[in-house]
């Protein structure tokens, strides 16, 4: 009887971005597997970040946004906001502002973490183009300085047919509200 050999982590890792990029070929017309695969093998620290992206719900895939050319630009792909990073304020002052009830984190912090980044509101709306994300939670995005400086944030969603940038204080939280991440390779 012939034993099953298993997978190593970044080998499996490997074949759930090459099956998903296989299966939404939409998110990336015209791009062959085999760059993106010299890519991440040349940028571990890539490759770690793409893990977390993983492991905590936001189902990474390799997408066109649209923007500038040279590289590769991963987004969480998960129908709505990636479950293991719900439930946290936008960014460290946000969570510090709180009297009681803080939360765990915060997504800038997580996000920097995991080695990626917070979407910008463009890219948000690019990416809701490419299928429909959200439809029953938010995703905290990326929040220009002058509305973080009078203590807000700003999130996005697909609600009624049609996306929505919507604001809140910063040191706001909801279950239902997380962030999606962004990495370019």
């Amino acid at each position: 009887m012939k034993k099953k050999t298993s997978l190593n982590p970044l080998e499996e890792l490997l074949r759930l971005l090459q099956l998903r990029f296989e299966k939404n070929m939409h998110r990336h017309p015209g791009t062959e597997w085999s760059g993106v695969l010299a890519a991440l093998e040349a940028a571990p620290e890539k490759l770690r970040a793409l893990s977390e992206m993983e492991r905590t719900g936001g189902e990474p895939d390799l997408v066109d946004l649209g923007g500038p050319a040279g590289g590769f630009v991963f987004v969480d792909c998960s129908p709505e906001t990636p479950k293991g990073r719900t439930g946290v304020c936008y960014d460290r002052a946000g969570m510090d502002s709180r009297k009681e009830h803080k939360p765990q984190n915060n997504a800038v912090d997580m996000a920097a973490a995991m080695g990626a980044d917070l979407l910008t509101e463009g890219e948000y709306l690019a990416l809701q183009k490419l299928g429909e994300f959200d439809t029953k939670t938010s995703s905290w995005l990326k929040t220009p300085a002058g509305v973080r400086e009078k203590g807000g944030a700003i999130f996005g969603d697909r609600r009624f047919g049609r996306v929505f940038i919507y604001h809140n204080g910063a040191q706001s939280y909801f279950s239902s509200r997380g962030f999606r991440a962004i990495l370019r390779v």
